[in-house]
């Protein structure tokens, strides 16, 4: 064979090799993709709900708490929490005695355990956590509505149906507490502060305030309501003398 005619023959064979290469692409094209690969970019992101339902005001002697409540996800839970708070649900206190009407539930009441790190519990008549209104409602578990984010309003419990008056606010993610506690309100990120410095005030071996930490007054506020106005600080305590006639006593410790 001479130069030119192999010349020849190479120009022919690489284009019909070309084509022969092209061909087999569009089937390669079509073949299943492996199962390993990762979802599409455009594939739905889980989100968790939104609060909206009235908020919750709970003016303490540390500050004020303010919650806004899951009333889709937690219908029974808030509704509970509203007509305690306003006096429009009755109930009876643990000790017995005649079922309380029109008398609001929370006014007046301490955060009686407190963790910090953790979490500030209310809501106890007899205040050791033993408490309740005299029934128990269902939990309100929504898979969607975790503890993964500090600032959650829950409702307490002593197992599985059993919530009643005591609630709970954590200062962090739990995911610990997921499927266990009815969540019904998210609380805002001054809220989280505030819980923050109640659960680092003075406690003894059960986790209670030495120095109580008292719910002054509860508020519920509807969507156009005005929020209350901020309560009244308590005056400025006078100085003390340089010196007193007769030492005073310390006052004494209460214990559970």
């Amino acid at each position: 064979m001479t130069r030119r005619n192999c010349r020849r023959t190479l120009s022919l064979s690489l284009p019909l090799a070309l084509c022969a290469a092209l061909a087999a692409v569009p089937a390669l094209a079509q073949s299943a993709p492996p199962a390993d690969l990762p979802d599409a970019p455009t594939a739905s992101v889980k989100t968790e709900p939104v609060p909206t339902g009235p908020t919750v005001v709970i003016d303490t002697s540390m500050g004020r708490l303010t919650c806004k409540t899951f009333d889709k996800q937690a219908s029974n839970a808030v509704a509970n929490f509203i007509g305690l708070a306003e006096g429009t649900k009755d109930w009876t206190a643990t000790s017995g005695g005649p079922k309380q009407h029109g008398k609001r539930f929370y006014d007046g009441l301490t955060f009686h355990r407190v963790i910090p790190g953790f979490m500030v519990q209310a809501g106890d008549t007899v205040g050791d956590g033993t408490g309740d209104p005299g029934y128990y409602l269902n939990d309100e578990i929504d898979p969607a509505l975790t503890f993964s984010v500090p600032g959650r309003l829950a409702m307490a419990n002593s197992g599985p149906n059993t919530n009643g008056s005591q609630f709970f606010i954590t200062e962090n993610a739990v995911d610990e507490l997921n499927g266990k506690y009815t969540i019904f309100g998210q609380c805002d990120a001054h809220t989280v502060l505030l819980v923050a410095s109640i659960a680092r005030v003075q406690r003894d071996g059960n986790d209670k305030p030495r120095t109580p930490v008292v719910i002054h007054r509860v508020t519920i506020v509807r969507d156009g309501q005005p929020m209350p106005p901020d309560p009244t600080p308590p005056p400025a305590a006078s100085p003390a003398p340089a010196a007193s006639p007769t030492p005073s006593t310390p006052p004494a410790l209460t214990s559970l």
